[in-house]
Parts: C-alpha cells; sequence; structure tokens
C-alpha cells in the first residue's frame, strides 16, 4: 500500500499515524507539505505562549522517523506535484491542507489599511514565510478585534502582552521586535452575539482575564442572562464555568494597568471609517438582540442602537475556510472538500473518486481543537483501508518509489527531507538556547535553504 498525504498539519500526521497503527503489509507513505518546515497550525497557528500545545510535535516527529514514512517538505501541491502525479504514483491519497483563508466581515471600509484578518497576523508573528514581510501598524492606541473564538483571544493577548513576557516564547524574530515597539494601549474584543454563545474556550478566556499590569473591562448589562441564557448554563458546566469567570471580571474595581482590554458582547461592526488617508479611523457599531431562528440555532439580530468607536487597527477574526486546490473538488459555498466520512465526492454524479480522500479542516470545515483531528483522520483512514482491500484506488502506473524524488528533481525541486528537518530543527533550538527561548525559528525560504546549504 502506497499512499501520499498532502499536508503536515495535525491532520495529516494523525492520519499518518492511524495508517502506521493499522500496519497494514508493504506499507509506505510519503507525507508532501508545501512549507519548508512541518507541523502546519501547530508551528504557524498556534500562539507562541502557548508551548504546552505544541509538545504533541514530539509524538509527530517521531511518527516522521517511521522507516516507511518519507518527508517532502517545500513542495507545493498543484505546482510542483499534481494530482495526477500521485494517481500515477500511489494507491490513495489524503489531501490535509486545512483552511488557509479567512471568512470576511462583508462591511464597507473592510480593505483599508490596517484592517487586516487575524489569519494574517497570527502567521505573521508565527514566522509563516508567506507572511513574514507583511507590516502592521502597530502606532495606533486602540485595536478592535472582531470575533469572540480562540484566534481572536490569541490576537488580544498578543496585543497586550508585554515584551518581557514575548521573549521566553518562540514568537518570531520580526515580530517581537515590532511588538517591543507597539504604542497600543487598548485592545476592544467585539461578539456579536452574547457571552453563552462565545467560542471562547474556559482556559482562553481564563487566561486573557488574568494578563498581568492588565485593565479587563466587562460591562455587566452584557451578562444579564433570560430565561434560555440560564437553561444553556445549567446544561453545560462550561457555559456557567465562562459565564462566573466574566461575572468576576465585571465586579473588578477598575485599575490603573498599562493596558486595557474591553470584552464587549451583542455588538457587531456595520462599517469602517477612513482616516481620510486610505487607513482605519473609526468603526461604527451595532447593538444586537438575540432571536431564534426557524432551526433553533441563536442568532443576532441588529437593533437601531449604535455607536462610534475611534480605532486605528482592526482585526477581524470570524472564521477559517478552506481554499480550492488544483483538480479536486471544492464546494465553494461551504469553503471544503465535498466528503462521505473522508471519501471525496465527485461534484458531477456525487459518487466517491477512487483513491482520494480528505482529512482535518479541509473536511470538515474549522471546528474543534487540534485532538479533533484524531478521530476525524481514523475515520478517514478506516475509509481508506476498507476501499484498499476491496480493491479501490487509483490504479498507479509506476510504483517506483524512487520515481517521485526523480519527477520533484526534473522539475527543479530540491524537498527538505526528514534529515534536512533534523538538522533545521536543532539549528533553532540552538538559537533559542543562546537567547534563553525555546527556539529562534528560522522564516524566509532563503534562510531554510541557507541552512541547508552549509
Amino acid at each position: 500500500m502506497q499512499i501520499a498525504i498532502v499536508g503536515s498539519g495535525p491532520a495529516g500526521f494523525y492520519s499518518l499515524q492511524s495508517l502506521l497503527s493499522k500496519d497494514p503489509p508493504g506499507l509506505r507513505v510519503d507525507l508532501f507539505e508545501r512549507l519548508p518546515a512541518p507541523f502546519g497550525l501547530l508551528r504557524y497557528g498556534v500562539a507562541p505562549d502557548h508551548p504546552k500545545i505544541k509538545s504533541v510535535t514530539a509524538v509527530f516527529e517521531r511518527l516522521a522517523r517511521d522507516p516507511r514514512v518519507r518527508l517532502f517538505g517545500g513542495v507545493e501541491f498543484g505546482r510542483d506535484l499534481t494530482i495526477d502525479d500521485l494517481a500515477h504514483h500511489y494507491d490513495h491519497a489524503v489531501i490535509c491542507t486545512g483552511a488557509e483563508s479567512d471568512r470576511r466581515l462583508n462591511i464597507p471600509g473592510e480593505d483599508l489599511r490596517r484592517s487586516h484578518s487575524a489569519t494574517e497576523f497570527v502567521a505573521w508573528y508565527n514566522g509563516h514565510p508567506d507572511f513574514a514581510d507583511r507590516v502592521f501598524d502597530l502606532d495606533q492606541e486602540r485595536a478592535l478585534v472582531v470575533g469572540v473564538g480562540n484566534v481572536a483571544a490569541d490576537v488580544a493577548r498578543i496585543l497586550c502582552r508585554t515584551t518581557e513576557d514575548l521573549a521566553r516564547t518562540d514568537i518570531a524574530d520580526h515580530a517581537l521586535e515590532a511588538l517591543s515597539r507597539s504604542r497600543v494601549r487598548e485592545v476592544v474584543v467585539v461578539g456579536r452575539r452574547g457571552p453563552v454563545q462565545a467560542a471562547f474556550s474556559n482556559p482562553e478566556m481564563e487566561e486573557l482575564l488574568a494578563l498581568a499590569g492588565v485593565e479587563v473591562v466587562v460591562d455587566p448589562n452584557d451578562l444579564v442572562l433570560d430565561a434560555r441564557d440560564l437553561a444553556a448554563a445549567a446544561a453545560d458546566r462550561s457555559v456557567a464555568r465562562r459565564i462566573e469567570l466574566l461575572q468576576g471580571a465585571a465586579r473588578r474595581t477598575p485599575g490603573a494597568g498599562l493596558k486595557r482590554l474591553t470584552l464587549r458582547f451583542l455588538t457587531s461592526p456595520v462599517e469602517i471609517y477612513d482616516d481620510g488617508h486610505g487607513g482605519v479611523g473609526a468603526v461604527r457599531l451595532v447593538r444586537n438582540e438575540l432571536v431564534v431562528g426557524d432551526d433553533g440555532t441563536v442568532r443576532a439580530r441588529a437593533t437601531d442602537r449604535a455607536e462610534t468607536l475611534d480605532v486605528g487597527l482592526v482585526f477581524r477574526s470570524v472564521g477559517y475556510r478552506g481554499v480550492p486546490l488544483p483538480g479536486v473538488p471544492f464546494d465553494d459555498r461551504e469553503g471544503r472538500v465535498p466528503n462521505d466520512a473522508g471519501r471525496v465526492l465527485d461534484r458531477a454524479t456525487g459518487a466517491p473518486i477512487p483513491g482520494l480522500y480528505v482529512s482535518g479542516w479541509i473536511k470538515r470545515g474549522p471546528q474543534g481543537v487540534i485532538g479533533t483531528n484524531k478521530p476525524d483522520a481514523a475515520e478517514t483512514i478506516a475509509q481508506l483501508v476498507a476501499d484498499h482491500a476491496a480493491g479501490i484506488d487509483f490504479g498507479p502506473r509506476d510504483r517506483d518509489p524512487d520515481a517521485v524524488v526523480r519527477l520533484l528533481t526534473g522539475r527543479g525541486v530540491r524537498p527538505v527531507t526528514r534529515d534536512d528537518w533534523d538538522r533545521l530543527d536543532a539549528l533553532e533550538v540552538e538559537r533559542g538556547r543562546a537567547n534563553g527561548r525555546p527556539r529562534v525559528k528560522l522564516v524566509r525560504r532563503e534562510e531554510f535553504a541557507r541552512a541547508l546549504a552549509t
């Protein structure tokens, strides 16, 4: 069984783990990654001040060293390697490319200067090669973060952290330097629905509310609960705990923090105003009320109460979405690959495409945490193994393991191998040790290339 996995983030590695655990005879797995470094969201999405979450990379590193596995970093699917190439050389392929884009607010002024997606900012401070040269104007005194999920919490927390705190993490050097000069003194986080519906996890909420030197402001009026809210809190301990945390913050006596973090609920931006020079100058916010839709979901509905808030910087964090991949069916409305339990479906016929599978956010949408990818991957791999036993596959024509290497070399691609990554990893850790940090990341592709050339 010869398998290609496209994408080396959590979904890719959990798919690999599931395959290896089943140990089918003659298994060989090639793991392809567009970037020079593996681990996807763990390296480029998890906040630098959350090292415990990144500890799962130790498990992934062990998987990558299995003799049945090869790593090919710096190989872009659709350019260096096509779906036809995979069908030519492998029995099956599993697409695990995640959700690389972001959802938009679709309001006037969204494309003004200093209006950004959280996706860009997170990738920038984590040292993603595609975002290393982005510029964020941190000379503004007030920033608005739109969204109340964990990514929004990460953005707000990084903006509020002290330089001393950040300097102990693996945050990218260019981001550490820029944030050390930041003039942002207030971060306002807004969510369109109420605190009961907020997507913050409780650990994220606790960490946000406990930031040293930060005055946290929560309006008690945002925490007034109706019968429906009380029932939700009674039925779900995590919701009750979230309300408890927010109520505690609302009761605090205002202090003199170096920075201020304001959390607001039932509030949506409806327009971003130009400062007269093409940049963000203010945001019009509308107050919402909650209504229950015909499907039973709680939705936000705008009222006639509105205000204008002076801000110089906006980050939208209202969700991720997948991007189309050459030769792979894609549902643009859903922002993911159409599939049935991991089997990729033909858009025209609705039938599974033999040999082609999907796992992770590109399969189910941007839902869940890192660990959610494990059962998701197991579901997909179960379909793959069953299909292989039934003789359903790509029907590969060239099964020579070295053929893919020759193919890439012929296209001018010098992949980053497992041994290469071991060298790069050791170099980053060594650079970090010299600075009292877990690692100092290589960021730009030319840095990776120079390190491998020495």
